[in-house]
């Protein structure tokens, strides 16, 4: 019951509500992996990165077949300056779900952060095709600030566009 609670304060974006649920649900099992993910979820959300990390790696450990807790990890790591392991996240992702645009974007963001040009321009032109409305958020997305003057990445952009 608490677990569906948590579940329905997130969707509503009630995210400290949700937590409240959640330590209901730790008092009876703290091992649950579904259980350690919406935690994680709620404190991303709650940007309470840091936080966030160990329940969404024990998640990630434990439902390793499921993107949505390495999504959120990688989210967590890069905003706590573990941009290497955000990378490590969204690759084991990848390796899941290759289908998935938006684990294709993040890396494209990810790998241009990490000045690895190559990578990004890559992932980026996976993640268009797969979903080209990807090139809507190109022009805003900061990550790619350090690309912007790049043949390159503006070749592709450009592509993007037609």
């Amino acid at each position: 019951m608490a677990i569906r609670e948590a579940e329905g304060y997130l969707e509503l974006g009630m995210p400290a509500h949700a937590l409240r649920s959640l330590r209901r649900v730790e008092q009876v099992s703290h091992d649950d992996p579904y259980s350690l993910y919406l935690k994680g979820e709620t404190l991303r959300t709650l940007e309470r990165f840091e936080e966030a990390l160990e329940p969404l790696q024990r998640a990630a450990a434990e439902m390793p077949c499921d993107i949505q807790p390495w999504i959120s990890l990688g989210w967590c790591q890069k905003r706590t300056g573990k941009l290497k392991q955000a990378i490590h996240s969204l690759e084991m992702a990848v390796d899941i779900d290759p289908a998935e645009a938006l684990l294709h974007f993040n890396l494209a963001c990810y790998w241009s952060l990490a000045r690895d040009k190559t990578r990004a321009l890559q992932y980026l032109l996976q993640a268009l095709s797969l979903d080209p409305d990807y090139r809507r958020l190109i022009e805003e997305e900061s990550d790619f600030d350090s690309l912007r003057g790049d043949p390159d990445f503006q070749a592709l952009c450009e592509e993007a566009t037609l």
